[in-house]
């Protein structure tokens, strides 16, 4: 689960990773990352569990990835930009120290090193964004105040918005019920904690779910929930 500590030290090699893993973005799909296997990256003390894939080891992808402690990573660029959420630790950089919660956006054309001390677990998009989308983003949503969703018991916090993408923090009081609605571009969700739902199924924290364009469903929450949305940002395919 999402903000767990500790490390498990098991993993599996990692010699080639899959070039294409869940790439079909007109198709819904749902993993329960708790039951992914952790994959050795190539830099040592660095290892992700790979939710989608599309590409070698520099893929359009996401991922969840774990730092030992003092772990870190080779100098890097990115040409279509990378999207973190920290879940667990404190990450870091050259360009500041990023404590559990943080979200960052580093945009296409950027460069960084990343390294931890202390170790941690990341949410990571990369290759992803629009070239023209120059916005570095850096938010402590700790700090951040929540503010009113559209229904009553909904809370959101904002984190991105570029030519139709948003991405952001929504918590579902016990009992929220949502609208049934239809998805252009596309939505992707991550449970960092309690449990989500529509009527297609129930998603525990550690679940992501990818809901293709055009898709549709009426979620909601019966225990309550705090999820990671993205919209508007996969092909206009289905």
């Amino acid at each position: 689960p999402a903000y767990q500590t500790g490390f498990a030290m098991s993993a599996v090699l990692d010699p080639a990773a899959p070039a294409l893993l869940r790439a079909d973005f007109s198709r819904a799909e749902v993993v329960d990352t708790t039951a992914l296997p952790w994959v050795n990256s190539p830099a040592v003390g660095v290892q992700r569990k790979l939710i989608e894939r599309d590409g070698g080891e520099a893929a359009r992808a996401t991922s969840l990835v774990r730092y030992a402690p003092g772990a870190s990573f080779a100098a890097h660029l990115h040409p279509l930009g990378e999207e973190i959420l920290v879940l667990q630790g404190t990450f870091a950089d050259e360009h500041g120290v990023y404590p559990v919660g943080t979200y960052l956006k580093n945009p296409p054309g950027s460069r960084h090193a990343p390294f931890t001390e202390q170790g941690c677990t990341l949410l990571v998009k990369l290759r992803h964004m629009q070239p023209d989308d120059g916005e570095r983003v850096v938010i402590d949503t700790h700090r951040a105040p929540w503010l009113p969703g559209l229904v009553q018991g909904l809370s959101v916090k904002p984190l991105s918005d570029f030519a139709g993408e948003h991405a952001a923090l929504v918590q579902w009081a016990p009992g929220t019920v949502f609208t049934a609605h239809r998805h252009w571009g596309g939505e992707e969700i991550y449970v960092i904690e309690g449990v989500f739902e529509d009527e297609h199924g129930r998603y525990p924290a550690g679940t992501w779910m990818r809901s293709p364009h055009l898709s549709q469903h009426a979620p909601f929450s019966r225990s309550g929930c705090t999820i990671f949305v993205k919209v508007g940002h996969l092909p206009e395919q289905g």
